[in-house]
């Protein structure tokens, strides 16, 4: 079974950064006040090693070899870095914190607020051929549905969790035990579902909605050959990864996907051109682009906002990269633009809009970088 441990196996970046305990932050996000574990020049490739929550909660016990081995997998196929934080006197209340564990914070030298960060996905390995998907706290598509409770649970006592632990099969397809003895068979399409710089404030940043910020996006699309722009807001930028998923459908409606941890190469570029930092202020939301499209994302508690900001940034990212006017811009969103649900569990809902880099390519205007 794989098991990629830190600081074993295939580095692919310039620069390397391991999730040991000291590395990372579990529940809350680096914040303005947040110390650096690692600092790059622009242009830097880093590969961050990343932690799945899954497993190591306290409603799963805080005890991955427990969690895991009622599952079949053996200790030994165990990531050190997650038994570590598990057994360590790392405080973790759910209450107070997110589930999430976030590898960083990376400075890149020089950044400064306005100026924008290109995060390009340039590998993502898995670490282990097994991952989580998990139903509780009442929250979810179905919050008042699910999770089942089990035979004979007491009325009115909270519903336990549901957390199935899934494969990845021989030909790499994640398999999700159906529970008779069957399995359901499905894609690999493995992102990194936070990727962020630190928000400018001394606060506690939790680790679950996600923002101007960055964080808890779960985009599905930024993938491998992903870019994803973010506003910087603090010097240094302060940048950092996490919740790692193998695959994902839009939605994410249970309340996690395939979640399971990943090696993941960035190369982190700033931005300073007039343009780029013009589009990053006027957008309320990250943006970002794969090898054909252009993602323009709308974030709100209400899903109805979510996607109303997700048009009028669309609208907004028309008119600056090609000088489309409204009317006609609105015209084309209806007619060749689609707008997906990326995730409905993070508090703050998304939508992210997609648009045909080819459609738009002979109309970008040309202005300073």
């Amino acid at each position: 079974m794989l098991t990629l441990q830190r600081g074993q196996g295939p580095v692919d970046g310039d620069r390397y950064l391991g999730a040991d305990p000291a590395a990372v932050h579990w529940g809350l996000l680096p914040n303005a006040d947040s110390t650096p574990v690692l600092t790059v020049d622009s242009g830097t490739s880093v590969t961050l090693d990343t932690i799945s929550h899954e497993g190591i909660l306290g409603d799963q016990g805080r005890d991955p070899a427990a969690f895991f081995g009622a599952a079949g997998i053996p200790r030994g196929d165990l990531l050190h870095d997650t038994v570590e934080l598990a057994a360590g006197p790392y405080p973790h209340d759910p209450v107070v914190h997110g589930p999430h564990v976030v590898t960083g914070p990376v400075a890149v030298r020089g950044a400064r607020p306005g100026d924008v960060l290109e995060v390009e996905v340039l590998r993502l390995r898995r670490r282990t051929d097994y991952g989580v998907v998990s139903s509780r706290h009442a929250r979810g598509a179905l919050p008042g549905e699910y999770p089942l409770a089990p035979a004979g649970h007491p009325r009115g006592e909270p519903v336990p969790p549901v957390s199935l632990v899934a494969m990845v099969g021989e030909d790499g397809r994640g398999r999700l035990p159906v529970g008779d003895g069957r399995e359901l068979a499905f894609p690999l399409r493995p992102f990194l579902g936070i990727m962020g710089v630190a928000p400018d404030t001394g606060a506690p940043v939790h680790s679950v909605p996600p923002g101007r910020h960055g964080g808890n996006l779960d985009v599905r699309l930024l993938g491998e050959g992903a870019r994803l722009h973010l506003p910087v807001q603090v010097p240094q930028a302060l940048f950092y990864a996490g919740d790692p998923h193998f695959s994902q459908g839009d939605g994410e409606v249970a309340l996690t996907a395939f979640e399971a941890p990943l090696r993941a190469t960035l190369r982190l570029t700033l931005h300073r051109g007039a343009a780029d930092r013009a589009l990053a202020a006027a957008l309320r939301a990250p943006f970002a682009e794969t090898a054909d499209e252009h993602l323009v994302l709308g974030l709100d508690e209400d899903l109805d906002e979510a996607m109303k900001h997700a048009v009028r940034d669309a609208l907004t990212f028309l008119d600056h990269r090609c000088g489309i006017p409204g009317p006609v811009a609105l015209a084309y969103l209806s007619a060749a633009a689609d707008f997906h649900v990326s995730q409905v569990v993070d508090l703050v809902k998304g939508v992210h809009c997609r648009l045909s880099k080819a459609d738009l390519a002979p109309l970008h205007l040309s202005r300073p970088a």
